[in-house]
């Protein structure tokens, strides 16, 4: 009797532990929201301010509002503060994670190559020499973020902190920003676009965008050395 009791017991308590162990295993509901450091949240605002800055030159586009131009350029160095800051709060609280790297790169495409090139596009560069430029541009931002997930390890010799970047880093592009922000507040979009517009065979082509080209070459580039602060 005693040995059936024992043995009903042992059941029980067996059944128990699978069924707690089964719902501890249980994906939990936002299991990844959880799972965010504190960077990652930052990194986060980076690739929001860049999906803003596209919303917005999508409005200036609709109705040719000065002030939604004026603020998708004013995204772009926002998104850099957010880019600064998630990288030197991982180190500081020592939470670098592959997840983290990718969000970070998935960002920066956004802020700073799509965003951009959005913007350029609102601007008045939109002949088909300008879309082959601007598709360039964003292409050279991919590349060089990719090879830089993949080399950066290497080049960190055991550090948490590469000591250079090869080729200009894809956050450079805030810079464009800038000058399209100088361009808007001159008056010097669309028609009146600084360098004016050229016929190339069945194409049009605005020098202007030629600063677009110049930024993405400079960033796949491998001999270009950028020391990294």
């Amino acid at each position: 009797m005693a040995i059936a009791i024992g043995q009903e017991c042992t059941f029980w308590c067996a059944g128990y532990l699978m069924e707690n162990l089964d719902e501890a295993m249980r994906p939990k509901h936002f299991s990844m929201i959880r799972g965010l450091h504190l960077a990652d949240v930052f990194t986060l605002g980076n690739a929001a301010c860049g999906v803003a800055g596209v919303f917005c030159a999508m409005t200036y586009l609709a109705n040719q509002s000065l002030a939604h131009f004026l603020t998708a350029t004013a995204l772009a160095p926002a998104a850099l503060v957010f880019d600064v800051l998630d990288g030197r709060i991982a180190r500081a609280r020592h939470t670098h994670s592959a997840l983290g790297r990718e969000l970070d790169s998935l960002a920066d495409v956004i802020s700073f190559g799509v965003a951009p090139a959005a913007l350029a596009f609102a601007a008045g560069m939109r002949g088909g020499w300008d879309w082959v430029v601007l598709i360039y541009f964003v292409c050279c931002g991919v590349s060089r973020l990719a090879r830089y997930n993949v080399t950066a390890e290497t080049l960190a010799a055991g550090t948490d902190k590469v000591p250079y970047f090869e080729g200009t880093p894809i956050p450079t592009s805030v810079l464009l920003s800038a000058v399209l922000a100088w361009a808007a507040w001159q008056g010097r979009l669309d028609e009146n676009l600084y360098g004016g517009v050229w016929a190339l065979g069945p194409c049009e082509l605005h020098p202007f965008v030629l600063l677009f080209a110049l930024s993405g070459t400079l960033m796949i580039s491998k001999t270009l050395h950028i020391p990294k602060l």
